[in-house]
């Protein structure tokens, strides 16, 4: 589904869940369970969590989580997950366009896993007020797409793709505030619509705040 320039956030996103029953797997995104190996459990931002399948196994991993999404479909279908899989207590949802407004308080973790959009994103924005209301001691996890899919056909031929440097410098976090646990690219198996093997590439950002 393409874009128009006169749909807002709140409409594409909506007319986007509405062409499916389902658009997402209802998985973990493949990198968040690696990064957290090891982490005590705590309170979790999940920014534009979809239909919901961080911010359920985030819940199901002892976190407390509030969970946020322009579209209140996907909102939905997400508190669906969560109470078919027994975590609907430990999940807070919001609507909110970030772009616009933002959940309040702080937060141990803050995961904003492929955060990108054909229409309005202001996310450096987005996600220096997400390093705002990180907690003390806790974590910003960025994971971006370094390239589209080879067979997308939603993705305009000049949509930024921005490396992990340039991410960090758009932030630009006091150093004396902030620890770079983990930036990198990595690279990981994915299949096509034909079935046919590719490799992902994900632009992966861990930063912590000095408690």
């Amino acid at each position: 589904m393409s874009a128009r320039d006169d749909q807002t956030a709140q409409d594409y996103w909506e007319a986007h869940y509405a062409e499916r029953e389902r658009v997402w797997s209802g998985r973990v995104n493949a990198q968040l369970p690696g990064i957290l190996a090891g982490v005590v459990p705590g309170t979790a931002l999940d920014l534009g969590c979809g239909e919901g399948g961080d911010a359920v196994w985030l819940a199901e991993n002892g976190w407390r989580v509030t969970a946020v999404d322009v579209s209140a479909t996907a909102i939905g279908r997400a508190e669906a997950a969560a109470e078919a899989r027994g975590v609907r207590d430990r999940v807070t949802f919001e609507r909110h366009d970030l772009s616009d407004s933002f959940p309040d308080g702080t937060f141990d973790l803050i995961s904003a896993q492929f955060l990108h959009s054909t229409v309005r994103l202001e996310r450096p924005h987005i996600l220096r007020n997400a390093a705002n209301a990180v907690a003390p001691g806790g974590r910003l996890v960025v994971v971006d797409h370094a390239a589209p899919p080879p067979f997308s056909k939603k993705v305009p031929h000049d949509h930024p793709f921005p490396a992990p440097e340039e991410v960090l410098a758009e932030l630009n976090l006091p150093a004396d505030q902030w620890e770079r646990a983990r930036v990198e690219v990595v690279e990981r198996d994915g299949t096509d619509p034909d079935g046919q093997p590719f490799t992902w590439r994900d632009n992966v950002m861990v930063l912590r705040r000095r408690a």
